[in-house]
């Protein structure tokens, strides 16, 4: 295991990254630790700090006890550790009350959806249990559905795979392609072979799409799937001479650091857990190390998937300034670094500028990625036209079933020197921008 060096760390950073290493233990039971890993419009959490809900941001710890709330132009995902998915519709509000490791190693999830839409897509490593209105699904198995709940009525739609259903009234089975709706009133429950379809339906299905195609190589040999899809879409892996296999994202710089965007989000028995930005800046801060490497700039080297960092780890040299300092003790206040729109998103034409990382890059929303950033490497910046990530009404979804990739492939032409071009900054090595294979691009 890699340790930080103090060169750069202050005293601060140290005490806090030394508590929070080991997560603590709870009786019989370890805490886990899931990933806020996508937040569009309005999304808020309350982490238990006494200050309510705060506003949500991409890349924020989910931990047991945490509640998450959309408005009403809001939609958010949750990644589990097996890659396992909860996407939530607009005014929806879900509680985490049980996010656990059992002491024979089993991962023990509990979600109550309290009010609104949820999308479930469950891969079946893990076990989940889902409370909603007075009925409850436990899955130990594969399953797809969607489940919403309100005062009047509760249903539950099955994609894929057969749900069984505890109600008051006794067990019910819901087989694929059909639809239980339950009434809280009189404890009874209807059936129907069919499946109405909601405008919400295609955002829910391109997002499974996305994780499907950009999760295919685990490049890293990580055990974990949340955050795989992420790093292969937004950058790729190189076999460095010195350092063995090294992870990049696009359009960075030798200017750009990994620390330079994010926020310190507090937690209590955890204190503060560092939040990238970045769209992909979930795996590469929660495990391994980051290095920077003469010529190349700052990558990820991926490993130590035993400790699961608060803190991020790094390798401090003299080539590269980092600022990497939790917030004073005393504080439970959300604390941002660097630029404060965390939920950054694209306008209809927009600039890419090397030294951006991917930065407000909607999922989905360009195609191929590292041919872009041979362009980015060449001219510092290139001008897109990006569509809205997985569009919900999108009639135009392409092959991969990507309502944002198939009408947002960038026009591939440099903007040229203009005032909305950044400062120009050193392009990426080429043996980094090389890999556009591995990070999966749309076929």
């Amino acid at each position: 295991m890699f340790k930080p060096s103090a060169t750069r760390c202050s005293l601060a950073l140290l005490a806090v990254a030394s508590m929070l290493v080991a997560l603590p233990v709870f009786a019989d039971s370890q805490a886990r630790i899931v990933r806020l890993s996508d937040v569009q419009g309005s999304v808020q959490i309350d982490k238990n700090t006494g200050l309510g809900f705060e506003k949500a941001f991409v890349n924020l710890p989910v931990t047991q006890g945490a509640k998450l709330r959309t408005g009403a132009n809001g939609r958010a995902e949750i990644e589990f550790e097996d890659g396992s998915s909860v996407r939530l519709a607009p005014n929806t509000s879900v509680e985490f009350t049980t996010l656990a490791l059992n002491d024979a190693g089993k991962r023990m999830s509990q979600v109550n959806l309290v009010d609104g839409e949820a999308y479930i897509n469950w891969l079946g490593k893990d076990d989940v249990t889902l409370n909603f209105a007075k009925e409850t699904v436990s899955l130990d198995r594969p399953a797809h559905f969607r489940a919403e709940t309100s005062a009047e009525i509760a249903s539950l739609a099955v994609f894929k795979g057969d749900v069984e259903v505890e109600t008051p009234s006794g067990k019910v089975t819901v087989q694929k392609k059909k639809t239980a709706t339950f009434d809280p009133d009189n404890d009874k429950y209807t059936l129907a072979n069919k499946i109405t379809e909601e405008p919400l339906d295609s955002w829910d299905k391109e997002s499974i799409d996305y994780h499907n195609e950009y999760a295919k190589n685990n490049h890293a040999d990580s055990p974990y799937g949340y955050g795989l899809a992420d790093l292969n879409y937004y950058g790729a892996y190189s076999n460095v001479p010195g350092y063995g296999m090294m992870w990049q994202p696009y359009f960075t710089g030798m200017g750009w650091d990994p620390f330079m965007d994010g926020a310190w989000g507090f937690y209590p028995g955890f204190g503060y857990m560092f939040a990238s930005a970045y769209p992909w800046g979930w795996m590469p801060y929660r495990y391994g190390n980051w290095i920077f490497v003469p010529s190349m700039g700052w990558m990820w080297q991926p490993g130590g998937w035993n400790t699961w960092l608060a803190v991020p780890h790094y390798t401090a040299t003299p080539m590269a300034h980092v600022n990497l300092a939790a917030p004073a003790t005393g504080t439970v206040r959300t604390v941002v670094v660097g630029r404060a729109a965390i939920n950054s998103a694209f306008s209809s034409r927009a600039v890419v500028n090397a030294g951006s990382a991917g930065f407000g890059i909607p999922r989905g929303s360009l195609n191929n990625l590292g041919h872009l950033n041979h362009q980015v490497a060449k001219t510092g910046f290139v001008e897109v036209r990006p569509a809205p990530q997985f569009s919900a009404t999108s009639p135009n979804r392409s092959s991969a079933g990507f309502g944002g990739s198939a009408r947002g492939s960038a026009e591939g032409r440099s903007a040229g020197r203009s005032s909305m071009a950044a400062p120009s900054m050193s392009a990426p090595h080429a043996s980094s921008a090389g890999h556009a294979s591995s990070a999966g691009s749309h076929k």
